[in-house]
């Protein structure tokens, strides 16, 4: 393999923080082997634990401690001339604290990034929402590769999370407005810090609940930026056909939902008040993503939407792999008609 190629390959697995395993460690060696006095491992430092990005957004110390520590092991293999910077950097992160939260950063075909602060734990504050999940990333691939469906358009997700696929759709595929909503309220803290470290403004208080009639519109982005954010506490148990149809989506997206048959039932609930709306308007386009981890679980909500009228079809698997991965997830995608 290609050194630059190689050297890639590492710096897109290391700033998302995928495991360890999954890095191309045996070409390294052999790379390494063929030429011991060349410049890879250190040009490798310089994209990884040394990159700009990692040094403003570092994953956990654990991780980047674990990483330099085979890097070295790879550079001892090989009997070449000791490497002090890469000792440097260990002594530096050894004396580092350890933090309930980390960085991880993703890198767009355009050159941008998604940068996400998220928690240690994939459990935390009572729930799974605080970390990003493989179909989200595997959404927001289908969604940059048809871009088209989302330009110029108002974005609905139902359960952003803690905002990966949304920031990835705002930076790439030009929505007119794009509504994340999620109801957890550390989740929405933790959305709210991260629409801000990737560059979105945010007016003070902007996380407003829509589950009653008698508060206000949602708070806004900034007037002046594209596309306009919205950031909504939605209860999907209890949200109302007007609150839905005041947001008057074109496309509603959402990623890994499908997971606990009585959120199933809720879910579909949503979906089909969203459905009675459309007599007077065209039809929202609904997208959802999710990894097959049970088939019951699936079939369950393919037979949910057929009790209630709500088609749908598995979309193509797309072409682009944008993301690392640390395996590749059974991960599938419907469209609904609703």
């Amino acid at each position: 393999m290609a050194q630059p190629e190689l050297e890639l390959r590492f710096q897109r697995r290391f700033l998302a923080a995928r495991q360890l395993r999954s890095f191309p460690w045996a070409e390294l060696e052999r790379n390494l082997r063929a030429s011991p006095g060349s410049s890879l491992l250190a040009d490798i430092l310089h994209q990884t634990i040394l990159h700009p990005l990692c040094v403003k957004y570092p994953p956990s110390t654990k991780y980047r401690r674990c990483f330099l520590a085979e890097l070295i092991k790879k550079h001892e293999s090989t009997a070449a001339e000791p490497l002090d910077e890469l000792y440097d950097t260990l002594a530096d992160i050894l004396n580092e604290e350890e933090s309930t939260h980390c960085y991880k950063n993703y890198l767009l075909p355009t050159g941008e990034s998604v940068t996400l602060s998220e928690s240690v734990a994939i459990i935390s504050g009572g729930t799974t929402g605080l970390v990003t999940w493989d179909a989200a990333l595997h959404l927001a691939e289908w969604a940059i590769e048809n871009s088209a469906v989302f330009s110029n358009r108002t974005v609905l997700e139902l359960g952003s999370g803690i905002g990966f696929t949304g920031i990835a759709i705002c930076k790439t595929c030009s929505p007119k407005t794009y509504i994340f909503s999620d109801y957890h309220h550390c989740v929405l803290k933790q959305l709210t810090e991260n629409l801000r470290l990737n560059g979105f403004v945010l007016e003070p208080g902007t996380t407003q609940h829509i589950q009653t009639e008698s508060q206000g519109q949602e708070a806004e982005a900034t007037n002046h930026q594209t596309p306009k954010l919205v950031v909504a506490e939605l209860d999907w148990g209890s949200v109302t056909e007007k609150q839905l149809l005041d947001l008057q989506p074109d496309v509603i997206v959402a990623a890994d939902v499908v997971y606990d048959p009585e959120i199933t039932s809720a879910l579909v609930g949503v979906l089909q008040k969203l459905s009675t709306l459309s007599a007077d308007r065209k039809p929202p386009e609904v997208y959802i993503a999710f990894t097959i981890r049970n088939p019951d679980t699936y079939h369950l909500f393919q037979v949910e939407l057929d009790k209630v009228g709500i088609g749908w079809q598995i979309i193509p698997a797309h072409s682009n792999s944008i993301f690392p991965y640390d395996m590749q997830p059974n991960v599938t995608i419907l469209q609904l008609f609703v």
